[in-house]
């Protein structure tokens, strides 16, 4: 005995028992128990892979004590002897343990089983519990509700295909199935099964466990005849089919690996105990060695084999059994389809009871393809798929399948000597005893194998697409009868799903729907479902399917049927007979017999026959008593497919068949003969009858006949108590409740005709009458149908076949309409003609109402005043709208209603009758009035007739509009003072009358010719008239002659001159307000010249100020004829003068005179005459000359005397030495010469430190303004404080009205004013059309336009576009012509070119638009890399993110879209925008349109890139959407503070400059002064000395006095 080492690791290792969750790493025994029980043992995966025996044998133990005290049936057992020396384990394969135990040899994913052997020499075959077989509870669900003992046996033969299918060519396949009275063996010769996880016979046993449901796929789509027995559904067929069968089962099984064979037995009682419990389903098994008989039936060593015991069904027929089984797997028993050659082949080896099926010669497959034609078939392949997957999946998990496949195989089954093959084979059925309880109208015409395997209920009708009982036209009654010969043989796949018993298709798939209705409309369970047609490899349209499906069914009857081959006697042949449609044949040869016999019967021509009812087509309604006339039978003497006939003439009619023979010429004429098929005389429902019961038919016939229908008189419908008199009545009577009608016999004389009725001149007949009604007006001269009704006949007072029309009771109201009423009778089949009797209606007496009668030529009344009205037609109608007569002229008077309060008569009119009285006429209506003010703009009013002293009137809308143009009026009177050149009138407005005093029409055009006038922003003299009937050039009109002129305005219409009126304009006088010398030196200059512009009376205009701000130019100009003087220079004026501080005068000498004039009108001018002289040497001379105003006067006693410097000028000194021989003058001169310099160095050193302490003070300041900003911007967000250096759009125009001569800068400046005519059709420049929400994003977006694309003007349209400038004859623009003349009116000018876009001819964005979005964005796919993601540090379209704001947001195209639509996407297209230049060039292969970068990256299309850095002035807005208030207050004080700041340091640059230009006189000043001084003392001694006083005045430098200081 072993020591406890034993125990060594067993604290390491947990037992884990079967119900406990499985690990993928434990492993898994079985142990069998010597006493017939076993315990599951499931150990976890270890380190130590080996555990002693008796650590193994007391696991055992443990989980054998575990079951025990569970289950109740362990303890009827014997004890096992657990401390035996001999205890043993024993595996399947015989090998025998008693050491320790490698773990390793055992398989994971497997139950190993073990066998204990405790040494008592007691074992037993079968085990206790040993399977577990609990099933999957939602499995349960789908158990099939009813099971026969054919299609249980099925379901296990089933499994058994299943398996032997999967043998490969050289092994057996082999079903064998043995039907005892105590017990029933399946036994194939499959792969069988074992202990493994994969391959367990616990598979068969546990329902849901069997993996064979999961092979269906590979059955979907295969080859037909689709012999893939992948039959699994569900997963319980085997243990639910046995317990059908009998109350236990047991099946045994072996693999070509293994060698025992494993046993599992299921008893139904044990398995009905445990339902429902908590318990699982645990039965019994075992192993064994395989027998004999099963290695002689598998020499491959596999198979399986399920015996059930105790079988419910006693005495079976085992023929019917072999018979049934044989039409279920007849493919896989016998097949000619899966040889190369066609050969027939055995798939599978099907025994039942040891008889070979493919040796049995019954059952209804092989019946059936007995009789059939052998014939080509008609085969087509249907495949089904599901449009949108079915989400929901079945009980068992698995969803429908989304496609399927069938084939469709019809096979046609002829008729032979007179009887259908399809009545042989239900004789054939009957007589073996598998009868199916069917005939021949309702015989199964369609059959279905799924997968190879009979559905034995799918027994269906005819297939829509194969019914053509419904079928009209040429051949249809032939293929009605030929379609009724089809058997459909239906072969699917695994797509269809069937029934949980296998026995039909099922009835809610949507293919089994689908192919169910195949060839009808689809259904609304059908619209999911495709269905493809292929035949002979081509795809086929339902059309075309149904064309050659009616091909085949011809051709197989014309090949093979055979309805009657001859008749009695010799046959007449016609060849090609004219009418075959109505002798009901398709053939060119018929043959006429006179005999005939049928069934035994015998038929002849001559013969009185009777067809019953609905016998077939023609004789739907009555009984047909007819004379056999011949019988028909196409082709010749043995020929198949001949279709007959039987020709026959009906009681009554004289027209019968006739039969012509002419030498070798013979034609038949049907003429009024019926053709009625054979099928007649087999469907009993023909009979002959005799002479009596003929000539008691013919009696009832004569009678019947009628021959013209009548209308009972008053008297005749009172006998009948009927009111049914039709007389002329006024409209509003109420009509006859009844009219009659009836049939006259051919016997009835019209000499009868009285008010007497008798029943034999009354046909009785059962035909139906119809009843039309027409009425026929005086306005319409056709037929109007107003009533149709059809009756049958009725009796009344014992009078019968009487046609009773109601009238009064049905329709009180026919005659409501005046007019001819005509009432038609009509019958069909009866011979008679149409009767129709018509009445008159009249008008009511009763007037209802006045109209009037819209004539086609004035759809609308319109007129003007003073015109004549379009004539009017007046119609009096009765109360029910019938149309009256006039018997005179009424009295009338006309009036028209304006409105409310205002209402005029007219009196000017002419009134007639028309030639029937019918209408009243009005013509020659003129009306006047001088109020057509009062309604317009629309000149609605409504004209009133009043008839019969004004109780009845009849309203007219009309329109009354003004007469033609007949004078102007100004309506503002101007004053005189007002009239002044480039002044624009603000009240200016023009009335227009008709020659009535109505205001013209809205719209009318006149010519307008101007003289000194301007209209601003009108392109042309014409000019439009306003919905007022004024034409309004206040803030318009714009004064351009000069002053002191005369202006013209004058209006014409139609070369007419309607207006004209001069104006005088105000005077002006430029004149000189200082004085000018007579004379002046040549070479000097005029100083403070002024000029002044004053009124007539004197005063100076203060509007002469120049201020460019206000676009306000007032300017001076001087030139001069006879010299070459500057005039280029301009000087201002300032309210109202004109200062010349200097104007140098030419060198010279002589008259000189110039002209002062104003640069804009040259009208205001003033001439000045001066002479200039040569300046003079004084020596001795008596003159002095002032320099600083170039007068020459006298000398007097303290004059000056001139001396010549250096220069040449004069320089004078006071009181010289020269003149009076004193020094003493020019000492001191130069003592006040010095004075005077240092007196200037001190100013300018005083200014200098002004300066110097302006700038500290500024410095502080704008230090403090600065800090105050950064302290602002600290409490912003990053993104506002980035913001903060853009222009908003009203600093954006500033900017742009500041950029010179451009279009952009003239819109800009025009926007600010009133809107004129020429701004109308501009929508803006593009930088002022949107906003974006950075900086960044600003500059890149203006950057990539361009400064050219961000000034372009945006016109609505191209003539708008057209309308801002012309041209002249030489090509030159015309600046006195729309926006350059704007730009001369604001003193501006445009230069260059300049970009204009018109919106309407911009080819718009073709997609979608976010409608739902206020900006309209547009809908564009992100772009995406190879794998479907986004781009890193994409942010967006350019086109979305520029923000469109008021008004602009809602402007529209004609054609509906807006400015992202069409500008946007014109100027940016598809280009992206990326955060960083990374980011785009990542991107850069999958970009096709361009992109930008935030931080100035830019590529363009077609592989152009902008480089370089370039910061732009002009860029789109910035603002900043979704602050808060306080932010935003914020923003606003840091934009105050940085105009503080701005103001601030220009003021420092100013003051920099300043400091700058007087340091620098300081400087210059300081170095004169100084020089002057070192200078000073020798020049006083030399001057004392007398020596040369004109050289050292010039090396002192002293000033001359012309110099200025």
């Amino acid at each position: 005995m072993e020591d406890k080492s034993h125990f060594n690791g067993m604290k390491k290792r947990r037992l884990v028992f079967d119900d406990e969750d499985s690990d993928p790493v434990h492993r898994r025994f079985k142990v069998l128990l010597p006493n017939g029980t076993s315990v599951g043992l499931t150990l976890k995966d270890s380190p130590e892979p080996e555990i002693s025996f008796q650590a193994f044998i007391d696991l055992i133990r443990e989980a054998y004590e575990v079951d025990k005290r569970q289950s109740g049936s362990f303890k009827r057992k014997r004890m096992i002897n657990w401390k035996n020396e001999r205890l043993y384990l024993e595996d399947t394969n015989g090998s025998k343990t008693r050491g320790r135990i490698d773990l390793r040899r055992f398989k994971l994913h497997e139950c190993n089983i073990l066998q204990l052997n405790d040494g008592s020499g007691e074992m037993t075959n079968t085990f206790e519990n040993m399977w577990d077989l609990t099933p999957n509870t939602d499995l349960l669900m789908e158990l099939p509700e009813e099971y026969t003992f054919e299609t249980a046996l099925a379901d296990l033969i089933d499994n058994s295909l299943q398996a032997v299918w999967l043998n490969c060519e050289k092994h057996r396949r082999l079903i064998s199935v043995d039907v005892l009275e105590n017990k029933i063996s399946i036994f194939d010769t499959g792969p069988g099964m074992d202990n493994s996880d994969e391959n367990s016979i616990v598979k068969w046993g546990k329902m849901g466990a069997s993996l064979n449901r999961l092979s269906k796929v590979k059955a979907i789509g295969c080859k037909p005849p689709f012999l893939v027995p992948f039959f699994g559904m569900f997963g319980y067929g085997g243990p639910v089919a046995s317990m059908h069968l009998g109350r236990c089962v047991v099946v045994s099984s072996k693999t070509k690996e293994s060698k025992k064979v494993y046993k599992l037995r299921l008893a139904r009682d044990a398995l009905l105990s445990n339902s429902g419990s908590e318990c699982s389903w645990r039965t019994d098994g075992g192993i064994r060695d395989p027998s004999d008989d099963e290695i002689v039936k598998s020499p491959h060593r596999s198979f399986t084999k399920v015996e059930i015991l105790k079988p419910k069904v006693k005495n079976l027929d085992i023929s019917k059994l072999q018979c049934k089984l044989k039409d279920i797997y007849f493919p896989y028993i016998q097949c000619d389809e899966l040889s190369e050659g066609g050969k027939t082949v055995t798939p599978v080896e099907f025994q039942v009871n040891g008889v070979d099926l493919a040796e049995i010669q019954g059952g209804e497959t092989a019946i059936t393809n007995l009789h059939s034609c052998n014939g080509p078939e008609f085969t087509i392949l249907l495949r089904f798929s599901l449009k949108k997957e079915n989400p929901s999946p079945n009980a068992s998990g698995s969803k429908v399948p989304r496609m399927a496949n069938a084939r469709l195989k019809c096979i046609y089954f002829p008729i032979r000597q007179g009887k259908e093959n399809i009545e042989r084979i239900l004789e054939s059925l009957d007589a073996e005893g598998c009868g199916v309880g069917e005939n021949f109208e309702n015989y199964s015409r369609v059959s279905i194998r799924r997968l190879g395997r009979l559905l034995p209920d799918a027994r269906w009708a005819l297939l829509p697409f194969m019914d053509l009982r419904q079928r009209k036209g040429e051949n249809s009654q032939l293929l009605k009868r030929c379609c009724w010969r089809v058997k459909c043989f239906v072969e699917t796949d695994a797509g269809f799903n069937p029934m949980p018993s296998k026995t039909d298709l099922a009835h809610h798939s949507p293919f089994s729907i689908a192919l169910k209705n195949f060839g009808n409309r689809p259904q609304d369970k059908e619209k999911d479902v495709n269905v493809e047609i292929h035949r002979d490899g081509k795809q086929l349209t339902y059309l075309q399917l149904e064309r050659e499906y009616m091909d085949w069914l011809l051709q197989m009857h014309n090949k093979y049927d055979e309805e009657i081959d001859s008749g009695e006697d010799q046959p007449i042949i016609v060849v090609s007979p004219s009418n075959n449609k109505a002798l009901g044949i398709s053939s060119d040869v018929i043959r006429v017999h006179q005999v005939l016999k049928r069934k035994g019967l015998l038929w002849k021509s001559g013969q009185k026959i009777k067809v019953l009812k609905g016998a077939c087509a023609g004789c739907h309604k009555n009984n047909v008593y007819a004379t056999i006339e011949h019988f028909l039978l196409e082709g010749f003497q043995g020929d198949s497919g001949g279709e007959a006939r039987i020709i026959c003439r009906p009681l009554g009619i004289e027209n019968g068949c006739r039969l012509s023979v002419k030498g070798e010429n013979t034609s038949l004429d049907i003429q009024d003969s019926l053709s009625l098929p054979i099928s007649v005389l087999d469907s009993g429902k023909c009979m002959p009858i005799d002479d009596s019961g003929w000539e008691l038919q013919l009696k009832k016939q004569i009678q019947k006949i009628p021959s013209r229908i009548e209308l009972l008189n008053a008297e005749q419908c009172h006998l009948l108590e009927v009111d049914g008199a039709l007389r002329p009545m006024h409209a509003g009577q109420t009509p006859p409740e009844n009219i009659v009608a009836v049939l006259r016999p051919s016997s009835f004389a019209f000499s009868r005709a009285s008010n007497y009725l008798d029943q034999k001149d009354i046909v009785k007949i059962n035909l139906d009458m119809l009843m039309k009604v027409t009425l026929r007006t005086k306005n319409h001269q056709d037929d109007e149908p107003v009533y149709s009704g059809r009756i049958a006949p009725s009796s009344r007072k014992g009078f019968h076949g009487l046609y009773v029309f109601p009238l009064g009771v049905n329709f009180p109201h026919l005659f409501q309409k005046a007019g001819a009423y005509t009432f038609s009778f009509s019958t069909e089949h009866s011979g008679c003609q149409n009767y129709k009797q018509t009445i008159t209606v009249f008008p009511s007496e009763k007037v209802g109402k006045w109209e009037l009668l819209r004539d086609k030529k004035f759809p609308s009344y319109s007129v003007r005043v003073g015109s004549y009205f379009p004539p009017l037609s007046i119609a009096c109608y009765d109360v029910y709208d019938n149309q009256m007569s006039f018997t005179s002229i009424p009295s009338l008077k006309i009036k028209l209603i304006m409105n409310e309060d205002l209402c005029i008569d007219v009196v000017k009119m002419k009134t007639s009758l028309s030639s029937d009285k019918s209408v009243l006429l009005i013509k020659d209506v003129v009306i006047e009035s001088n109020e057509l003010d009062s309604i317009r703009p629309n000149y609605a009013a409504t004209l009133i007739l009043y008839f019969k002293d004004e109780s009845t009137s009849v309203s007219v809308d009309c329109h009354v509009t003004p007469g033609a143009l007949h004078s102007i009026k100004l309506c503002s009177q101007l004053p005189g003072k007002q009239l002044l050149p480039g002044f624009v009138i603000e009240q200016f407005l023009l009335e227009v009358f008709d020659v009535y005093g109505n205001h013209v029409e809205e719209g009318l055009e006149v010519q307008f010719q101007l003289d000194g006038f301007r209209i601003q922003g009108q392109m042309g003299s014409r000019f439009k008239v306003d919905n007022h009937g004024c034409i309004d050039l206040g803030g318009l009109l714009k004064v351009t002659t000069g002053y002191a002129k005369q202006a013209c305005l004058s209006v014409s219409h139609n070369d007419e001159v309607i207006f004209k009126q001069a104006f005088q304009t105000e005077k002006r006088e430029l004149r000189m307000s200082s004085s000018v010398p007579e004379q002046c030196i040549a070479g000097s200059s005029l100083e403070n010249i002024s000029f002044e512009v004053v009124d007539s009376n004197g005063v100076v205009d203060k509007t002469f100020h120049d201020d460019e701000k206000c676009g306000q130019s007032h300017t001076l100009v001087v030139k001069s004829e006879s010299s070459e003087l500057d005039d280029c220079i301009r000087y201002v004026f300032k309210h109202g003068c004109c200062n010349i501080t200097s104007f140098p005068l030419p060198q010279i000498e002589g008259p000189l005179c110039f002209k002062a004039f104003h640069s804009r009108y040259s009208e205001l001018h003033c001439d000045v005459k001066i002479s200039l002289v040569h300046a003079p040497i004084v020596e001795n001379s008596d003159v002095e000359v002032h320099a600083l105003d170039g007068k020459i006067t006298p000398k007097g006693e303290n004059s000056e005397v001139e001396s010549h410097t250096c220069d040449g000028k004069v320089l004078l000194l006071q009181n010289s030495p020269f003149v009076n021989n004193d020094n003493v003058g020019n000492l001191l001169s130069i003592v006040n010469y010095n004075k005077e310099l240092e007196s200037e160095v001190c100013k300018y050193a005083k200014r200098v430190g002004g300066w110097e302490n302006v700038l500290t003070k500024l410095d502080c300041w704008k230090t403090g303004i600065e800090h105050d900003i950064s302290r602002l911007q600290a409490s912003l967000e990053p993104d506002l404080v980035n913001n903060l250096d853009c222009l908003s759009t009203k600093e954006l125009m500033k900017l742009i009205e500041g950029r010179g001569h451009t279009a952009a800068a003239i819109l800009c400046s025009l926007a600010q004013g009133p809107q004129i005519h020429i701004t109308e059709y501009i929508v803006g420049v593009v930088a002022l059309l949107g906003t974006v929400c950075s900086v960044n994003l600003s500059r890149i977006l203006a950057e990539y336009l361009g400064e050219e694309q961000m000034l372009a003007v945006v016109c609505k349209s191209y003539d708008s576009a057209c309308a801002l400038e012309q041209y002249g004859h030489n090509g030159y623009v015309d600046s006195s012509f729309g926006l350059h003349a704007e730009a001369t009116a604001l003193g501006k000018s445009i230069s260059g070119r300049f970009l204009v876009i018109c919106l309407e001819d911009i080819r718009p964005y073709q997609g979608e638009v976010e409608f739902n979005n206020p900006q309209r964005k547009l809908v564009l796919p992100d772009p995406s890399l190879p794998f479907g993601h986004c781009p890193p540090g994409f942010i967006g379209y350019a086109v979305n993110m520029v923000n469109l704001d008021n008004p602009h947001i809602n402007y529209r195209t004609e054609s509906g879209h807006g400015l992202r639509e069409t500008l946007f996407y014109r100027l940016f297209g598809k280009v992206q925008v990326y955060e960083t230049r990374e980011h785009m060039e990542k991107a850069r292969r999958f970009i096709k349109h361009g992109a930008v970068s935030l931080d100035g990256g830019i590529l363009r299309k077609n592989g152009v890139i902008s480089l370089g850095f370039r910061n732009p002035e002009i860029y789109f807005p910035v603002e900043n959407r979704n602050i808060s208030p306080h932010s935003q207050k914020i923003m606003e004080q840091i934009k105050e503070k940085q105009i503080e700041l701005t103001t601030t340091l220009q003021q420092i640059d100013k003051v920099n400059e300043k400091l700058k230009r007087d340091g620098l006189r300081l400087e210059k000043k300081k170095k004169k002064f100084q020089k002057y001084m070192d200078n000073t003392e020798d020049a006083i001694n030399d001057i004392v000395t007398m020596n040369t006083p004109l050289q050292y005045t010039q090396e002192l430098g002293t000033p001359s006095q012309f110099t200025p200081r």
